[in-house]
């Protein structure tokens, strides 16, 4: 028999002695980490997947020896221990072929076989198994007995029936070979649970599903099991693969009960015993030996499906964990809420908070002015670089504000990022929380950490428990013990490999650090608090409970930048800091002149540095480590962003192309985030033109992709997307809920909205124009006729009236935004300017987006984006007769962004603010705002609406208060 040595040595590909180097060092209690950073030369180089590999498999291997030493224990009690049932044992390569060998001798509950052998049945059973040729009624006339109740030749025959059919099932060997051939053969059958097809509409793939065990993927397998569980499916391990399995069983024997016929010499020979013994045989398949299988290749493939639900969840979280820290950089946390208000955290440099409050700028409240001004404040007083906002409920709300804000402080230079807040809630409610963030409300903990994880990720992310971070498939279901160890084995990996600046570090990061546990990192937490910051990593020793053997492994994953030694911040552990200096020596410079630089390091032989107690891998680590000591694996620092107008799901439309970021990747393919508070998932078929085995090969968490919308199904929440930008999209099955009453689809697939209340639109009440909604013609994507009324961002018309033209989706007859109408002075070109006809449709009308898209009155009057005929005479046109009236008072959009009105005559027909910004047209800014005020009030005097910020007014008000410069900008 093999050592547990070997045996991972020929699992891993690796030499024995690398093995028994690397399990010697496991067990004097050292880290995966520091062995393969720091102890090269002993193991022969192995890496941290090797040893995490050999860690695992010999945690298993050792619990296998313990069992089979229990087993030999309790088959030696027994007393039926001899030399070739404990060479049988011992030859055991697996914990399933243990068991089948120990089954028969297992103490169990007193069983039917077992009252017939006490009856004195076996030597029935044998005679018949050993000559079928005997008549099976008349040799078990010679059972019979009263006194050991049997009582006729039927009851004799039923016994020694039971006792063979256990013989059948617990022959180790055969039991083995039918299990390979079942997983071989055999597939998974479900089906729908009678009445349940409502309740498990989440489920209604696998209603009528079936597929062969070597094919199935782990994330179909948990769907199915948890079907189950929750009652809505019926699981079947099928052993053979037939079209018609009752029809089978009337056909005669299967393979499997001919294979157990073969085995035990059982045959249809025409002899008195055959018949019999064959009946006993498929009783034995069909009552014991294919419920112990199924029960076996269920427990299987759980266990394929678990390993790989784990597999995939550690790799997901560590490129969470290695995901690019923005850096030490003033951040504003929102932590986005409706009713509740978004809850505001500042945090400096260094993640300190400096400063928190709660805005209230979305439903019901709608303060949002309020909210803006006091959000400015606090970027300006706190010189605020970065905004990280939570993707919960109401982020792209709160993204708008955050948009906002940066428009309103351009020289702040402000970023705004959209960051995963899994977990932020977990972390809020916490022991560490409430210890790290005493005076702090639970509900603005949240944003803190919002606001840190932009940060640093790893840093932040430790604090949480890894399951609470949700980036797996099925994890519920998956073992707690199993998911745990994983995890925090990825934890520990990710922290170790960035490093931590010990005089920073919470103790829930120092935690993570190889040979630092809980009461250690609490200790050097105290120490620090209590004495200040380290200066050298000598200077840990005197920390209370660090031990030599803890300094050993964690002095060089920690940190001490500025310190006394510039080594301290380098990955160069203290142990081998008289390399360095050798290497100083040799040439001729000093510390501080030789670290970074390359030119000099990289003229050096590192065999010239070798000795007896340090060998060519670390020598060769050094050198490297001091071209760029300190140097962070992590990527550098980017940001995804989201269309604007996309909001939620039904702002989506097949063939959309979009920029997203990855959220989580399964087996089956990677979820993005597009902004619309529903993730879409790229399945792992529309990931890449060749083929894809493994789908982080392709994406990983935190990568920011561009994808294209192929389909949404809004009953069920899912969106359908594709990495190949160029894969045509299903329009049909993708198109969004219907708005207001009627709604229908009209030719070529359009949207001919009946009367209703309209999301914008002017009396017809469609979303974007006039009583036609939609309206998407034949042929092209707007065009056709539409009502009057004024579309979304549509300026048409004088404070908040108008006419959205011939209008379409965002288009004034086939233009974007609006054509004609006036508002706060200057034409916007009246459809019309330079004989750019406003009726095209957006692709299609006059001249292919010429004098359509973006005519009539958006920013170059009619057509001023034509690609064939547009783009010259049109163009020119909506210069001269455009750009003076829609810039020249009518601001961006026909009568003007900020003129007329955002969204013409708006949401209740009078205009949805009559200008977004009370008028921002360059010359036209008082007619403007004074018709905003006057046209646009919602509902006839409510007052702005949250979105149309009175720019002008609050710069005022903020450079009164001295938070502005005179030019508007902010002051840093």
């Amino acid at each position: 028999m093999l050592s547990i040595e070997q045996r991972i040595a020929e699992e891993i590909g690796v030499r024995e002695n690398q093995v028994r180097a690397a399990v010697g060092l496991l067990d004097e209690g050292s880290t995966v980490p520091f062995i393969a950073r720091y102890r090269k030369e002993v193991t022969g180089s192995l890496d941290d997947a090797q040893l995490r590999t050999l860690e695992e498999r010999l945690r298993y291997l050792r619990e296998l020896d313990e069992r089979r030493a229990a087993i030999l224990e309790s088959i030696r009690g027994q007393g039926k221990l001899d030399d070739e049932l404990q060479a049988q044992i011992l030859a055991a390569d697996s914990k399933a072929r243990l068991e089948d060998i120990y089954l028969p001798y297992k103490p169990k509950r007193r069983t039917r076989a077992m009252i017939a052998r006490e009856a004195g049945l076996e030597p029935l059973a044998d005679a018949l198994l050993a000559d079928p040729s005997l008549d099976p009624p008349t040799a078990a006339l010679e059972y019979v007995s009263k006194e050991r109740g049997v009582a006729d030749a039927a009851a004799a025959l039923e016994g020694a029936r039971f006792i063979l059919v256990e013989r059948f099932a617990e022959e180790a060997d055969l039991i083995g070979e039918l299990r390979e051939q079942m997983w071989e053969r055999g597939r998974l059958t479900s089906r729908v649970r009678e009445g349940k097809e409502e309740a498990g509409a989440k489920f209604s793939d696998y209603f009528d599903y079936a597929e062969p065990f070597t094919r199935l993927p782990s994330h179909r397998i948990l769907a199915a099991f948890r079907g189950e569980k929750e009652e809505i499916l019926d699981l079947i391990m099928e052993p053979e693969i037939v079209d018609d399995p009752v029809a089978a069983m009337a056909a005669g024997p299967n393979w499997f009960e001919r294979r157990i016929a073969t085995y035990f010499n059982v045959s249809e020979q025409g002899r008195p015993g055959d018949k019999w013994l064959l009946d006993t045989v498929r009783w034995a398949w069909r009552t014991r030996i294919l419920v112990h299988l199924g029960i076996d290749l269920r427990s299987r493939l759980w266990q394929q499906a678990e390993d790989e639900a784990v597999r995939v969840f550690a790799t997901n979280l560590r490129d969470l964990l290695l995901a690019a820290p923005a850096g030490t950089r003033p951040t504003m946390g929102l932590d986005p809420g409706l009713r509740t208000g978004v809850k505001v955290a500042v945090v400096d440099g260094t993640g300190k908070v400096v400063a928190t409050d709660t805005v209230y700028p979305h439903p019901p409240a709608r303060r949002w002015d309020e909210s803006l001004e006091k959000l400015a404040r606090l970027a300006v007083a706190f010189n605020v670089d970065l905004i990280a906002i939570g993707n919960g409920t109401a982020s792209r709300e709160t993204d708008k504000l955050a948009g906002e804000l940066v428009k309103l402080l351009p020289d702040q230079g402000m970023t705004k990022v959209v960051v995963s807040e899994a977990g932020a809630s977990v972390y809020s409610a916490s022991a560490y929380a409430s210890q790290e963030l005493p005076g702090l409300d639970v509900s603005l903990r949240g944003a803190v950490s919002i606001a840190r994880r932009l940060q640093d990720p790893l840093a932040e992310l430790v604090k949480i428990d890894p399951k609470s971070i949700g980036v797996g498939q099925y994890q519920h279901d998956l073992a707690e013990a199993k998911l745990s160890r994983s995890l925090d084995a990825v934890v520990e990996d990710c922290v170790n490999g960035v490093g931590v600046d010990v005089n920073t570090a919470s103790a829930p990061l120092l935690t993570r650090v190889s040979g630092i546990g809980g009461t250690l990192a609490q200790s050097i937490v105290n120490h620090r608090d209590q004495n200040g910051p380290f200066r050298s990593r000598s200077a840990l020793k005197e920390v209370a409970r660090l031990g030599p053997k803890a300094f050993e492994q964690c002095a060089g994953f920690l940190r001490i930048p500025n310190g006394d030694d510039p080594l301290d911040a380098s990955a160069v552990h203290p142990e081998s800091y008289p390399v360095v200096r050798r290497i100083i020596e040799s040439t001729g410079s000093d510390l501080r002149t030789l670290i970074g630089n390359t030119a000099v390091l990289r003229t050096l032989a590192p065999t010239e540095f070798v000795d007896d107690t340090f060998g060519l891998p670390t020598v060769t680590d050094i050198l490297k480590e001091l071209e760029k000591p300190g140097r962070d694996p992590r990527p550098a620092f980017k940001t995804a962003v989201f269309a604007e107008g996309v909001e939620k799901l039904d702002d989506l439309t097949p063939g959309m192309l979009l920029e997203g970021v990855v959220t989580n990747v399964a087996a089956f393919g990677a979820f993005v985030d597009v902004g619309v508070h529903q993730d879409g998932l790229v399945h792992v078929s529309a990931m890449s033109r060749t083929f894809v085995r493994d789908p982080r090969d392709v994406a990983k968490p935190g990568d920011i992709v561009r994808v294209k919308v192929l389909e949404v199904d809004a009953a069920r929440k899912r969106i359908s997307l594709t990495l190949r930008v160029d894969d045509e999209a299903t329009a049909d099955a993708a198109a969004p809920a219907q708005r207001g009453r009627g709604g229908q689809r009209g030719p070529g697939g359009a949207r001919e909205g009946g009367p209703g209340s309209a999301r914008d639109g002017g009396p017809g009440g469609a979303r974007d124009g006039g009583a036609g909604g939609r309206n998407r013609g034949p042929g092209g994507r707007p065009g056709g006729p539409g009502g009057p009324g004024t579309g979304r961002r549509d300026g048409a018309g004088s404070a908040g009236a108008g006419s959205a033209g011939a209008g379409a989706r965002r288009d004034g007859a086939g233009a974007r935004d609006s054509a004609g109408g006036s508002a706060a002075g200057g034409s916007a070109a009246g459809g019309s300017a330079a004989g750019g006809s406003a009726a095209g449709g957006r692709e299609r009308g006059a001249g292919d987006r010429g004098a359509g898209d973006r005519g009539a009155g958006d920013r170059g009057g009619a057509g001023g984006r034509g690609r064939d005929g547009g783009r010259d005479a049109a163009a020119r046109g909506g210069r001269d007769g455009g750009r003076d009236g829609a810039r020249g008072g009518s601001g961006r959009d026909g009568a003007g962004r900020d003129g007329a009105g955002r969204d013409g005559a708006g949401r209740d027909g009078r205009g949805r603010d009559a200008g977004r910004d009370g008028g921002r047209g360059r010359d036209g800014r008082d007619a403007g705002r004074d018709g905003g005020r006057d046209g646009g009030r919602r509902d006839g005097g409510r007052g702005p609406r949250p979105g149309s910020i009175q720019n002008d007014a609050m710069a005022d008000a903020l450079r009164r208060a001295g938070l502005l410069d005179g030019d508007g900008g902010g002051r840093r």
